[in-house]
């Protein structure tokens, strides 16, 4: 079925931006997986994860109270208030007397540098939250021998393009220095803080091959290992619903951040799928915002409505017709039960 106005640009599914080497939003993917965030956009563009919009007012944002550590070692500090990630990681910089570009990402209910647990755009009720800073910067050389490089690259929903996975036997897997967890920082001398996720893949999928090109990375910071991973916070919460640990805390671009029951396992296969369809036509992985697309196809009715939907609400993306088609599919099958 065309699709017809909505189509921006025509593309085919071989027109990937990066192969194998991707972009979650970790953010956030939710955490990990379903914590991938988007990144802050360049001036202009379209934020899906709030960086950079005003705060609602005070009496809209919600009055519930994480409990925060940083992951290689601190006391535990409380935090509420927040309705985005930027304010997220500012109430975390104030409540540790650290500036918020410090932090590069959080992870939930584990100090360690797992990318399976990324805060994103859900954050549970009762999750501990632990936050990674700056650490050690490194500037390497790397011999581009391939198309791609084999990284999986995700952003921390305020500006920081960091690697979440790196494939084996790949570019990338041969240059020992580079490590999961570490931020991008500059390409070829070009400094790429605030750049959107896919952007920061094309820039990798564009240098050229066989040529020597030059990496600016940060690691964070270390965390020791005596402390050992929490799997609820410090207090139990007064209120029944919030304490029955199937609500998340759910940050939005727009809009106060909302308490939702957990994800219902239609939208846990959904997001999944699209998320993997991300990383196969334009080689992203970005669990918020497959779980947005998601949101926006549970009630269309054909592919032409979905995309027109799509368009407006994620216009920047330009999504190629053939993706959308597939998105459009895999919410169906997800309905059906078919996953």
């Amino acid at each position: 079925m065309p699709l017809g106005p909505w189509r921006k640009k025509k593309s085919t599914k071989h027109e990937h931006l990066v192969e194998n080497e991707e972009v979650s939003a970790g953010g956030g993917g939710s955490s990990g997986g379903g914590a991938g965030l988007a990144g802050a956009g360049s001036p202009g563009k379209a934020a899906v994860n709030g960086a950079g919009l005003p705060p609602p007012p005070a009496n809209l944002r919600p009055k519930l109270v994480f409990h925060t550590q940083l992951a290689h070692g601190s006391p535990t500090g409380r935090i509420e208030g927040f309705t985005n990630v930027k304010e997220l990681y500012g109430k975390i910089a104030e409540a540790f007397n650290i500036s918020p570009p410090e932090i590069m990402f959080c992870t939930l209910n584990t100090h360690k540098i797992d990318m399976d647990k990324l805060l994103g755009g859900q954050i549970g009720l009762e999750d501990f939250i632990f936050a990674h800073i700056r650490g050690i910067k490194k500037e390497l050389e790397v011999h581009k021998t391939e198309d791609a490089l084999g990284l999986t690259i995700t952003d921390n929903g305020a500006g920081y393009a960091f690697i979440k996975r790196i494939k084996e036997g790949s570019v990338a897997d041969g240059v020992k220095v580079i490590c999961i967890g570490d931020q991008i920082e500059c390409i070829n001398g070009k400094n790429i803080v605030g750049t959107r996720h896919y952007e920061v893949a094309r820039m990798l999928k564009e240098l050229p091959k066989n040529k020597t090109f030059t990496l600016k990375l940060v690691e964070p910071m270390k965390a020791f290992e005596m402390l050992e991973p929490r799997s609820k916070g410090a207090t139990k919460p007064s209120d029944d619903k919030v304490g029955t640990g199937r609500s998340t805390l759910r940050l939005r671009s727009k809009g106060p951040a909302t308490v939702e029951d957990e994800p219902s396992e239609f939208e846990e296969k959904a997001v999944k799928k699209v998320d993997d369809l991300l990383e196969s036509y334009m080689g992203i992985r970005d669990t918020e915002l497959a779980a947005t697309m998601v949101e926006v196809g549970r009630d269309k009715i054909n592919p032409d409505e979905f995309a027109m939907a799509l368009d407006e609400t994620l216009g920047d993306f330009a999504f190629p017709d053939e993706f959308v088609f597939d998105v459009w599919g895999a919410i169906g099958d997800a309905k059906m039960g078919r996953f």
